[in-house]
């Protein structure tokens, strides 16, 4: 019932959209590089609206033949997870830690944290991943770059056809973006910031809120 209310008030707003609007009123400014968004996408879960953004990831890219979405853990697992259910297929998070059940027969990369400042060597088992996958890798937040190009790293190691990355949010103040786009991957990205400074949401495009 819940959801019925939220698609019926909000019908005439784009995925996009309610995003960008949640963003500005839920959003939490902590510095010029920083934007908390932990009430409703990497802490606690709007699963209203991950659906919206999961339904505007699998539009975007519905010209490619996805078998598998990768992740990371573990903000990107709930609009990864959104993803896969719309499109009917698996979804794979890599793991930042190795556990007793992973401890081999890894694809691995080393991924540096902005937000955290610490590294972590990412892991895929190589069961579920395969040359034979056409992959899409999704994740909350693109900054530096560091997370997305993990995930390209691992794709590439296991010899995926990579059909893009999807970002939630983007800071297109940072260098991720272009690095990601001069490797000749295919970025979508839904909400681009242009800047946090003075302590506003501005959007590429757009005038400062």
């Amino acid at each position: 019932m819940y959801a019925f209310f939220i698609r019926t008030f909000e019908g005439s707003k784009t995925q996009v959209e309610l995003l960008k609007e949640k963003i500005r009123q839920d959003g939490k400014v902590l510095s010029e590089e920083v934007l908390k968004v932990d009430s409703f996408l990497n802490h606690q879960i709007d699963p209203v609206l991950m659906q919206e953004i999961g339904k505007e990831f699998v539009a975007r890219f519905s010209d490619q033949n996805i078998t598998k979405i990768v992740t990371i853990e573990s903000s990107g697992i709930a609009p990864a997870t959104m993803a896969g259910l719309i499109l009917g297929v698996p979804v794979v998070f890599a793991r930042k830690r190795k556990s007793l059940t992973l401890t081999d027969h890894l694809y691995s990369a080393k991924v540096h944290s902005f937000t955290k400042n610490e590294s972590n060597d990412i892991s895929v088992s190589k069961d579920f991943i395969s040359n034979e996958d056409t992959v899409l890798l999704i994740d909350d937040f693109l900054a530096n770059g560091q997370a997305a190009l993990g995930l390209i790293d691992i794709a590439e190691q296991a010899g995926a056809k990579i059909a893009g990355v999807g970002i939630v949010i983007e800071k297109a103040f940072q260098p991720g973006g272009e690095l990601i786009r001069k490797a000749g991957i295919r970025l979508e990205s839904l909400a681009e910031l242009q800047s946090l400074q003075d302590g506003k949401v501005q959007f590429v495009g757009e005038e400062a809120f």
